[in-house]
C-alpha cells in the first residue's frame, strides 16, 4: 500500500527534507540537523506540517449525544470557539486514541483530530455507534481535503500575527477562531505539541502553496524535533505510550486523568475505569550515559517492573529522559530505578513527566 502524502510534500522535497514513514504518511523527519531545529522551537520559533494528523467533522442535532457518550469528557461543557483534550476508550477502559475536540466558533459543528493513521478507525467508530443509537449527526472526513501546520516556540505570537489579518495575540490556550492569511481562511487554535506556546492552523489543502509562502523565512521542522520536544514537555504518542494492542492503559494508568469528568454521564468504558492501578506513566531521569529507548525493561533491585515507552537525549536539559510504566508502588518520585540498555544497567530516578520542570528543579 503506499503511503499518504501532506499537501506540502513537494516543498519539503525541494527543501531537502529526509522523510519517513509515520502512520502511513510520507512525512519529513528533519530538515537538516534535529537539534537545530529543536533549539528554535525552544528559543524562537518553528513551522511543522501536521497534515497527518486527521480531521473530522460532526454535524446535526445530535453530534454533541453522539461526542458525549464516546469520550469521558464532557462536551456539553465546551463553549463555541473552544478546544479539548480528551480520548476515544473501549468498552474495558482502555485508550483507542487521544484527540483534540473543537467546537467551531461560528458553525453548528465539532471538529475532532485524531492522530496520524486514526482518522479512519475513528470516522469508523463514529459511524458504528451513531447507527447503533440511531442519532441525527452527519460525520465527513476531511483529512485528504485539508492541511494543518503549527508555529510552536517564543515567537510564535509574532509570526502569526505577521500574517493574519486581526491580531491572535489574545486567544487563550486551547481557543479557536477564524482568520485569514493571504487570502486564505483558516482556523487558528492556540494548542500545540511541544509545551511551547504556539498555534495550528487548519487551511485548506489546495491552498498550501500560499500558505508555506506566507512562512516563508520560519525554520522548518520535522518529526524527529517534534518527539524530542514531546517527550521533554511529557506528552504522550498514541501507538507508542499507549497502544490497544501492545501498550492498553486506561487514562489514569496513562497520567491522563484528568480528561475524565465523573459528572459527564455515561459514556463507553466508563464502568470499567477505577483510580486505583496496578502501573503508571512515569518520568525517567537516567543518571549515567544511555539511551532508555522503546521496549526497554525497567527494574527494580534486579527485578523487572516495567518498560520505557518513550526516551531520548534531551536537547534542552543535556540529559537521557524517558517515559514508561511501572508498578504503582514505585511511582513516587525519587524512587531510584534501573533501566537495562543494551545489556547494561543504567541507574535511573523517578521524575515528573513534565521534563522541563521536574529535571530543572530536582
Amino acid at each position: 500500500m503506499s503511503l499518504r502524502r501532506p499537501p506540502l510534500y513537494e516543498q519539503h522535497d525541494e527543501s531537502g527534507a529526509d522523510f519517513t514513514d509515520f502512520g502511513g504518511w510520507e512525512m519529513p523527519v528533519s530538515f537538516g540537523s534535529i537539534q537545530d531545529e529543536h533549539a528554535a522551537v525552544r528559543q524562537s520559533v518553528g513551522l511543522f506540517d501536521v497534515s497527518h494528523m486527521g480531521l473530522l467533522s460532526i454535524t446535526g442535532a445530535d453530534a454533541a449525544t453522539l461526542l458525549q457518550r464516546l469520550i469521558p469528557s464532557d462536551v456539553r461543557e465546551l463553549e463555541s470557539g473552544r478546544a479539548a483534550y480528551s480520548c476515544f476508550l473501549r468498552r474495558d477502559g482502555v485508550i483507542l486514541d487521544d484527540v483534540v475536540v473543537y467546537d467551531h466558533p461560528t458553525a453548528d459543528e465539532y471538529l475532532v483530530v485524531p492522530n496520524a493513521g486514526h482518522d479512519e478507525e475513528i470516522w469508523a467508530r463514529l459511524h458504528e455507534h451513531a447507527s447503533r443509537w440511531d442519532v441525527d449527526v452527519t460525520i465527513d472526513n476531511r483529512t485528504e481535503e485539508t492541511g494543518i501546520l503549527a508555529v510552536q516556540g517564543p515567537e510564535s505570537v509574532e509570526q502569526v500575527d505577521r500574517v493574519t489579518t486581526d491580531s491572535v495575540a489574545d486567544l487563550d490556550p486551547f481557543e479557536v477562531r477564524e482568520a485569514t492569511i493571504d487570502g486564505v481562511e483558516c482556523l487558528i487554535a492556540r494548542t500545540g505539541y511541544t509545551g511551547e506556546d504556539g498555534f495550528e492552523i487548519v487551511f485548506p489543502a489546495a491552498e498550501s502553496d500560499r500558505m508555506q509562502a506566507a512562512f516563508d523565512g520560519v525554520q522548518p521542522c520535522g518529526l524527529g524535533a517534534r518527539d524530542t520536544l514531546r517527550i521533554e514537555a511529557g506528552l504522550l504518542l498514541s501507538g507508542q505510550d499507549f497502544d490497544p494492542v501492545e501498550e492498553p492503559h486506561d487514562p489514569y494508568e496513562a497520567g491522563i486523568g484528568f480528561v475524565v469528568d465523573e459528572d459527564a454521564g455515561d459514556f463507553v468504558g466508563r464502568e470499567a475505569l477505577n483510580h486505583s492501578v496496578d502501573e503508571r506513566l512515569v518520568g525517567l531521569r537516567l543518571e549515567e550515559r544511555g539511551i532508555a529507548r522503546h521496549g526497554y525493561e525497567i527494574l527494580h533491585d534486579g527485578e523487572r517492573v516495567g518498560r520505557v515507552t518513550s526516551g531520548s537525549m534531551s536537547p534542552t536539559l543535556g540529559v537521557p529522559i524517558a517515559l514508561g510504566y511501572i508498578d504503582a508502588s514505585l511511582a513516587d518520585e525519587g524512587t531510584e530505578l534501573n533501566v537495562s540498555i543494551r545489556g547494561r544497567t543504567v541507574s535511573a530516578t523517578v521524575v515528573g513527566t513534565r521534563f522541563l520542570e521536574s529535571c530543572r528543579t530536582n
